[in-house]
C-alpha cells in the first residue's frame, strides 16, 4: 500500500519512531450542552464551563494531548459565537486553527473540513478527530490507545474508533461490534470492526454488554486526512464535491466561499455518513476511565461526595437531605427532607430535577425555546 508520496506508508517508520509524528489533533467544540442548562447556554455551553476544578473541559481536552500532539498541530472547530472566546481561552493555539464554522451541520461536513486542511500541510497527515466535552480519568492509559491507533491508521484505507469499555448497559450510547484480532500496534490489541448501532433500547444494551464484543462509541476516530477523504468521495459524493469547492477557493475568497457553500451542506453525523458504511474500520479497546459528562447525574457520580453523598457547597446546610447535587455561586443554601436531587441556580433561573431524569433536561430548553424565552439559552 502506497501514500500519496509514492512510498509504502509504513516505510522508515521504525519502532523508535513516535506514530504522533504526522499526527493533527481535530477537536469538536459546537455544541451547545443543552443537558447542563441553566448552566451551560448557548454563549457558554458545557465545554466551556470548569466542571471539575479549575481548567474547562476544552482546556481538559487540548492539555490531554498536548505532549504528543503540540498546538502547532491542533485545530479547534467551532461557531462564530464561540470563537473568540476560545481564541482567548487558548492563546498558544494559532488562531487561524481556531476555525468558526458558519452554520451547524453535524461533525461529518466539519471532519471534512478539516481533512482538506490538513492534507494542504501533510499529505502523511493523520486525522485524531477528539469531542471537547469529555472527562477521561487515566490520561496515560487514553495515550497508550491513541498512539496504537495512529500506528494502525498510517496504512492508507484504514480508520479506528477508540471503542471505550462498557460498565453498564446504557441506552445513551452508541456501540461498535469488535471481531476478531487485526493485528498489534505499539503493543496495542487492534479488532476488526463489525457493526455500528445507535443508541439501543435496554433489553439490547443488556445483550451487549453480556456478549463481551461491543464496546461504547465514544466519537474518537483516527485515520489519514487522504483516507476520510477518498471515503467522502465514495459515499458522499455530494458532500466531498462541495467541501473541494471550498478548498480550492483558498486565500482571500476562502472565507466567502465557507459562507456560500458550507450552509448548504447535509447536516449529517459522521457515523451516519461514513461509519457505518466504510469498509476497512478497526477499533482499539480502550479502558481509560471516560465520560461523556452527558448530564447533571453523570457530573454528580464523578465528584467527591460529602458525609451526606452529596455535592454541594461547603456552606450549604443539609437537614434530613441526601444524595443530592446542589449548585449556587451566590446563595445560601438550605434543604431539609430532600432526597437524590439536581438543584442548579443562577442569577436568571432555577433548576430543580430529580437526579434520575436529569437527561430530559435538554427537553426543557426545547419548551423554553418553543416558549420564545430566548434570553435564557
Amino acid at each position: 500500500m502506497k501514500s500519496r508520496t509514492g512510498k509504502p506508508a509504513n516505510q522508515s517508520r521504525g519502532a523508535t519512531r513516535s506514530p504522533f509524528e504526522h499526527a493533527y489533533a481535530v477537536i469538536m467544540a459546537g455544541g451547545s450542552g443543552t443537558r447542563f442548562w441553566p448552566l451551560s447556554r448557548q454563549k457558554t455551553p458545557k465545554q466551556l464551563l470548569a466542571l471539575f476544578g479549575k481548567e474547562t473541559l476544552l482546556e481538559a481536552a487540548v492539555a490531554r494531548i498536548q505532549a504528543v500532539i503540540p498546538p502547532e498541530r491542533t485545530y479547534i472547530f467551532t461557531n462564530e459565537l464561540l470563537r473568540e472566546k476560545i481564541v482567548r481561552l487558548l492563546p498558544r493555539i494559532p488562531r487561524g486553527q481556531i476555525v468558526a464554522e458558519p452554520a451547524a451541520r453535524n461533525t461529518a461536513p466539519t471532519i471534512g473540513l478539516a481533512a482538506h486542511e490538513i492534507l494542504r500541510r501533510d499529505p502523511e497527515g493523520i486525522m485524531v478527530v477528539l469531542p471537547s466535552d469529555h472527562v477521561i480519568e487515566k490520561p496515560d492509559v487514553f495515550l497508550r490507545d491513541l498512539g496504537a491507533a495512529c500506528r494502525w491508521a498510517e496504512i492508507e484505507g484504514r480508520s479506528v474508533v477508540l471503542g471505550i469499555q462498557p460498565t453498564r448497559p446504557d441506552t445513551g450510547y452508541g456501540y461498535v461490534r469488535f471481531g476478531r484480532r487485526a493485528g498489534l500496534a505499539e503493543g496495542g490489541e487492534i479488532f476488526q470492526v463489525e457493526k455500528f448501532t445507535e443508541k439501543p433500547a435496554l433489553p439490547l444494551a443488556r445483550k451487549f454488554l453480556a456478549s463481551g464484543r461491543y464496546r461504547w462509541n465514544g466519537g474518537m476516530f483516527i485515520w489519514r486526512a487522504s483516507t476520510l477523504l477518498g471515503n467522502l468521495k465514495k459515499f458522499q459524493p455530494q458532500m466531498a464535491r462541495s467541501l473541494a469547492r471550498i478548498d480550492r477557493a483558498g486565500g482571500a475568497r476562502a472565507r466567502e466561499a465557507l459562507a456560500k457553500i458550507y450552509p448548504k451542506l447535509e447536516k449529517i453525523s459522521i457515523d451516519f455518513a461514513l461509519m457505518q458504511r466504510i469498509p476497512n474500520v478497526f477499533g482499539v479497546s480502550a479502558e481509560m476511565g471516560w465520560s461523556d459528562v452527558g448530564s447533571w447525574a453523570v457530573a454528580y457520580d464523578l465528584q467527591p461526595k460529602d458525609a451526606q453523598g452529596s455535592v454541594q457547597p461547603r456552606t450549604a446546610i443539609a437537614v434530613n437531605s441526601e444524595r443530592n447535587l446542589i449548585v449556587s455561586r451566590s446563595k445560601q443554601v438550605v434543604t431539609v427532607g430532600v432526597h437524590d436531587l439536581v438543584i442548579v441556580e443562577t442569577e436568571d433561573a432555577l433548576l430543580v430535577c430529580a437526579r434520575g431524569d436529569s437527561q430530559n433536561v435538554g427537553k426543557a430548553v426545547q419548551e423554553l425555546d418553543r416558549q420564545g424565552k430566548r434570553e435564557l439559552l
